[in-house]
């Protein structure tokens, strides 16, 4: 039974998004479907948060709209996900990054991670 549940969540698993890392500055695009029409919204911020393993794993994503934090929290293998772009990677030395909530303006940034010199 398990071996079946399993492969059931190896079938719903995408492998076409990117890997993503607390810290990394990145644009969602979302289908959104409001009645009968379907349209693509961009939501663009920081991730904050990783948590869950498989299907269940999410990815919590913060911005800041006219001066309010605003947190979406998605599931990271959602059909609703139509791509994950990553703007930029991210350096930072913690798992979740709360701490931001309490920031705001420049000292919500996140270090940007450099490409390493060949």
């Amino acid at each position: 039974m398990r071996d079946l549940v399993k492969a059931v969540e190896q079938s719903q698993l995408r492998t076409d998004l990117p890997k993503l890392e607390v810290g990394d500055y990145i644009k969602m695009h979302l289908r959104i479907t409001e009645g009968q029409r379907e349209r693509i919204q961009i939501f663009e911020g920081t991730v904050i948060a990783l948590s869950g393993k498989g299907l269940s794993e999410t990815v919590t994503v913060r911005r800041l709209s006219f001066g309010i934090g605003v947190e979406r929290v998605v599931p990271v293998h959602s059909p609703s996900i139509a791509k994950i772009e990553l703007v930029h990677k991210g350096v930072v030395r913690r798992a979740k990054l709360y701490y931001l909530r309490n920031r705001s303006g420049k000292a919500a940034r996140v270090r940007e991670r450099l490409a390493n010199k060949k």
